[in-house]
């Protein structure tokens, strides 16, 4: 935009239009992927709102005490835990630009992750084997809703982290990269701690009920 001024009839300037300031490539990207982390707290907020007053709701159905495995989901959640252990190597890897174990790490990353889901998958097919379906009860639809809320968003994760690594492979740590590396990072660990909110809250607590 160039230097432009706005005049009375008689000549006199009204304001004074200044040129645009340059802004930093991909500065803004950090604060919409913020934005969009916070839409995200406000979905799983609604979720873990609704099991809280839906999950004592059996129908005369199983209650977690029936269907939950507690050292399964706590295998499962370690999973989890270690996947954002490495990709945090992960990330000091590109802080030291060595993109050979970056790709490491986050294949890791990818096998724990892959790990989370298959015991979850196991988790509910199990569930479903048994007759604890979503339609059984409020309990178990706000269950599977919120569980596999979460679930839904590990694979999105997954498949994000394949898409990386395959820009890495091609074009190295460029800047672009680093950019999508450290939004990946924080959507990772954002699911990280939603799953420990998942665990206490629906795992733990409905085994105390």
């Amino acid at each position: 935009m160039s230097d432009t001024a706005l005049t009375t009839p008689q000549g006199a300037p009204l304001f004074h239009l200044a040129d645009e300031h340059e802004h930093e490539e991909g500065g803004s990207t950090a604060l919409g992927f913020w934005i969009y982390l916070m839409s995200d707290c406000l979905i799983f907020a609604i979720l873990f709102a609704t099991f809280g007053v839906l999950g004592g709701s059996y129908a005369a159905g199983p209650s977690p005490k029936d269907l939950f495995d507690l050292p399964l989901v706590a295998l499962n959640t370690s999973m989890l835990l270690l996947s954002s252990i490495t990709y945090g190597f992960a990330m000091l890897a590109m802080q030291r630009g060595r993109s050979g174990q970056v790709q490491a790490w986050l294949a890791v990353t990818g096998l724990f992750g892959l790990a989370f889901l298959s015991i979850e998958l196991y988790e509910f097919a199990h569930m479903i084997h048994e007759g604890a379906t979503p339609q059984r009860s409020a309990f178990l639809s706000s269950f599977f809703t919120l569980v596999g809320t979460h679930g839904l968003h590990v694979t999105f994760g997954l498949i994000w982290l394949v898409t990386l690594m395959v820009q890495v492979k091609k074009r190295g740590l460029i800047a672009a990269n680093q950019r999508r590396l450290s939004c990946l990072s924080m959507f990772w660990h954002f699911l990280d701690v939603i799953w420990i909110g998942v665990f206490t809250f629906v795992y733990l607590m409905g085994m105390l009920r």
